[in-house]
């Protein structure tokens, strides 16, 4: 890396990505760390699939001049003298992801998601673990100093497992769903004062727990507590449900009327900082997956998945071609351009990121990985004490927090009795009979292993 002389700009930044044939998350990275005029580099894309890198290797190189994309064929290319990588892999197919997700329905057991817990995070973690142990020893091999940054689920698996294989790390994860709801918290603070174009990063949150079950206890904006006025703005649209802009919940998959947050507010005076089909994996599935419509969310089908991925290989190819202009857009919300610049000591930063539990949350045991608030600033990152977690809110979040080690010790081995263990432990595996729990993880399993 190369500092100017008014140590306000950095140029000759070598960034890792794995996984760099993404069709989705690859535009984001691309249209944002193009915004930025302070930082510069290369960006080797590195992906199972060549031709996939390859082909955001000449749609990057469109997007800016100060950057510069290159497709490589082997990791150690990727990441030797990398300063920073990113993850952001699809672990397997989306056929396997069907058997996560929709082989347990015909038990009564529904996912929203079936990315992170529940059965279908157990069974992503059955593949996904030893990918990311993979990386982490490549990384220990190629650039042990480099900065890594997960954005691949299930979050807090993928976290614990780079530690596991390489205690030195400098990892964390990221994940924008708090964002999401300091966009909330701005929604309910205009709509209750009458104060316009609030930015949402000026609403200053306190948070803690685990990844897609995260908490806010003490939120303001430049002064004002916006616990009341989100009590008020909770009982207000605790039936109707609030949405803003174009989309609307049952038109799209990734949109929800937030009541399950605003339920979860009324039963535990805390605002869950997570989207609302993340945060209903988390609770007994009788509360909101049973019933989704009637809590305004959609339930995300895998086939879904399959279309929406066929749409975007078609507008990789349209980019390739011509037949379409990459379009700028404004900076997704993500927060990875403003974490490089507090680590390369440009701008120092406050944002929420994963990493093991060192004391930052109090009641939960040291070593698990939880979501709070980090301070960025010259080659560092300091998670912020958050303080306990609410003992009610604990009970829902201790089996999947128990769970983190008991799946990856379970994955890293290849021990399916521990791996069964893990899924009895989860609420979802838990609440089956104990035949038809063995019958189910033995099918999943062995239809899980013919994509081997």
């Amino acid at each position: 890396m190369e500092y100017n002389e008014e140590l306000t700009k950095v140029s000759k930044i070598n960034i890792a990505y794995i996984g760099g044939g993404s069709h989705n998350w690859a535009r984001i990275f691309m249209n944002d760390i193009s915004q930025d005029n302070d930082i510069s580099g290369e960006v080797r894309l590195y992906d199972i699939d060549f031709q996939a890198a390859k082909a955001n290797e000449t749609i990057g190189n469109k997007t800016s001049d100060r950057w510069e994309y290159k497709a490589v064929a082997k990791i150690e290319e990727a990441l030797t003298d990398a300063d920073f990588v990113f993850i952001s892999i699809l672990p397997g197919s989306f056929e396997e992801m069907k058997i996560d997700v929709h082989m347990p329905e015909k038990y009564g057991i529904y996912q929203s998601v079936g990315d992170t817990v529940g059965i279908g995070g157990i069974f992503r973690s059955w593949r996904t673990v030893p990918m990311i142990a993979e990386i982490a020893e490549n990384v220990k091999k190629y650039c042990p100093k480099a900065w890594v940054v997960n954005f691949t689920n299930p979050m807090s698996n993928c976290i614990k497992t780079l530690y596991e294989v390489f205690p030195e790390i400098k990892a964390y994860g990221c994940c924008h769903e708090v964002f999401g709801t300091q966009k909330l918290l701005k929604a309910a603070l205009e709509e209750k004062t009458g104060l316009k174009n609030v930015d949402f990063r000026e609403i200053m949150v306190n948070v803690k727990g685990i990844n897609h079950f995260t908490w806010i206890d003490k939120a303001s904006y430049k002064g004002i507590d916006l616990l009341p006025i989100y009590t008020d703005f909770a009982e207000k649209y605790k039936e109707s449900g609030f949405q803003k802009g174009e989309k609307n919940w049952f038109n799209d998959h990734f949109v929800s009327a937030e009541r399950v947050k605003f339920d979860l507010f009324r039963k535990y005076n805390c605002i869950a900082a997570a989207g609302d089909r993340h945060l209903a994996e988390f609770v007994p599935n009788d509360w909101y997956l049973q019933d989704n419509e009637k809590w305004m969310f959609k339930m995300t089908l895998v086939d879904w998945r399959i279309s929406n991925r066929k749409e975007l290989i078609k507008e990789t190819e349209d980019l390739l071609s011509g037949k379409k202009e990459f379009e700028k857009k404004e900076d997704s919300g993500e927060d990875f351009v403003r974490q490089i610049k507090g680590i390369l000591g440009l701008k120092d930063a406050v944002t929420n990121i994963n990493m093991p539990n060192h004391g930052q949350v109090e009641n939960i045991e040291k070593g698990a990985v939880v979501e709070t608030n980090a301070f960025f600033t010259t080659n560092y990152v300091s998670p912020i004490m958050a303080g306990k977690v609410d003992d009610k809110i604990l009970e829902l979040m201790k089996p999947h927090v128990e769970n983190q080690g008991l799946i990856v010790k379970a994955c890293l081995n290849r021990d399916k009795e521990m791996l069964y263990k893990a899924f009895r432990n989860d609420p979802q595996g838990a609440s089956l009979k104990e035949e038809d729990a063995k019958t189910l993880f033995a099918e999943m399993l062995e239809a899980l292993e013919k994509f081997n």
